[in-house]
This record gives structure tokens, sequence and C-alpha cells, in this order.
């Protein structure tokens, strides 16, 4: 793997944990409390199950490539067998990774959009025009979070290609020989 590659995979990896970091907090300490009607209420990504998901998937995320980060400092494996498995199952997390933080701000943009526009058939309120600020930082968190998709599709592209340069280009699925 070219230097260039290596350098440019850990600067992706810095930016997404940052990243995923950001939006973890910006949605875990967001809370707000307004009086309405002499009784004081409190609007909190708790009241949204699929915000606290977020939460959790943004950790998570961000920690596993914290990991990947601290691993590609690592001595590599000199077994041309050994690093295909690694680099199979690098592929697949890195996959699985995008995938999943991609999804889980969906399921939250989806959910904060009904919490914008409400719905009058199910009695569900309008919350933004009573808690501004706890809108505003969900919608600060939600581009944090596809800032960090979008960089964790670069890096599971770069995986990919670490992946399948390993192949032969001529024979399907045959190892290069080792040179």
């Amino acid at each position: 793997m070219g230097l260039g590659i290596q350098k440019m995979e850990a600067l992706l990896r810095l930016s997404a944990i940052s990243m995923l970091v950001l939006a973890a907090c910006l949605v875990g300490f967001d809370s707000q409390r307004k009086v309405i009607f002499y009784i004081e209420k409190k609007a909190s990504f708790k009241d949204l199950r699929a915000l606290v998901g977020l939460v959790y998937i943004t950790s998570l995320a961000a920690a596993y490539n914290l990991l990947q980060l601290s691993c590609s400092s690592c001595k590599r494996t000199s077994s041309l067998q050994s690093s295909t498995y690694l680099a199979w199952l690098r592929f697949i997390l890195d996959q699985a990774a995008v995938y999943v933080v991609f999804a889980g701000n969906l399921a939250a943009t989806e959910h904060a959009l009904l919490v914008v526009t409400g719905e009058e058939k199910f009695q569900w309120l309008k919350w933004c025009n009573k808690y501004t600020r706890f809108c505003v930082q969900i919608g600060g968190s939600l581009l944090c979070g596809f800032v960090a998709s979008l960089a964790l599709f670069f890096i599971a592209s770069i995986s990919a290609f670490n992946l399948f340069r390993l192949y032969s280009p001529t024979k399907l699925m045959h190892l290069k020989p080792k040179s």
C-alpha cells in the first residue's frame, strides 16, 4: 500500500472520527426547557428513539475508526494469506460502518422531520416552534453525521482497493504471486 494512500486513509479516519464525535455530542448533550402554560417542559434527545440510536451508532463508529487508526500504525503481517484475511475483515467492517451510520442518520432525519412538521393524524405536535435551539442543534448533528458518512464511504473505497489489489487481474479470485 502506498504511503499516500495510508496518509489519505488516516486523514479520512481522523475527519470521520471528529465528525462522529461531534454528532454524538451535539445530540447527547441537547436539551431545552420551556415554560408552557405554567408547566415546565423539557425536550431532550431521549424523547426521540431515533436520536438515542444515533448517539449509540455514531459513538460505536467513532470507536471503531479510532481502533482501525491505531491498528494501522501496528506492524504489518508478513504472510500474504493472513494479510488477505485482515483485508477482507477491514473491507467488511468498513462497509458495515458506512451503511449503519448512513441508515442511522436517515432514521434520525426522518424522525426530526416529523418533529419539525408534526402529524395531526397521530396528534404529534410541532416541536421546533417551541424548542428552536433544540431543533437547530439536532440539524447540525445530522449534518455532521452525513459528512461523516461521506468520509466513511471514501474509507470503504480505500479498503476495497487495498483488498482487491491483492488478487490477480487475470485469474478470478486467485491471489497475486508473491514477488
